[in-house]
């Protein structure tokens, strides 16, 4: 920040993660977007996995900065760890079994979930 002649306070600033089949890109956006955006990382060729986000998140020195992160579906199941193959269908927010295929379009009503 201090090439570019801005102050520098973390809190004014949010990573956006944008992750597709065939490249990562990293930026840093300013929150009231009275400054450019900052580029801080783009790789190309990499299969999008845990591993290769965190060791990303690691090179920026995230824990160091602690930006709030914004990004897709897929960005935010890469980071909590989740499998990528879920995504489709974001059944990890809906209460009844996702793995019960056979009863996906016959069933109208589920049951509810006390606990």
């Amino acid at each position: 920040m201090e090439v570019l002649g801005h102050d520098y306070n973390p809190d004014q600033w949010r990573l956006f993660i944008d992750s597709l089949k065939v490249s990562l890109k990293v930026v840093l956006h300013h929150n009231g977007n009275r400054f450019p955006s900052v580029p801080l990382a783009h790789a190309a060729n990499i299969k999008e996995t845990y591993k290769r986000m965190t060791l990303l998140l690691g090179k920026i020195k995230y824990d160091e900065f602690k930006w709030k992160l914004c990004g897709d579906l897929m960005v935010v199941v890469l980071l909590l760890g989740m499998h990528l193959r879920y995504t489709k269908y974001c059944s990890f927010l809906c209460k009844w079994d996702s793995q019960d295929k056979k009863n996906h379009y016959v069933n109208k009503l589920w049951p509810n979930e006390h606990h």
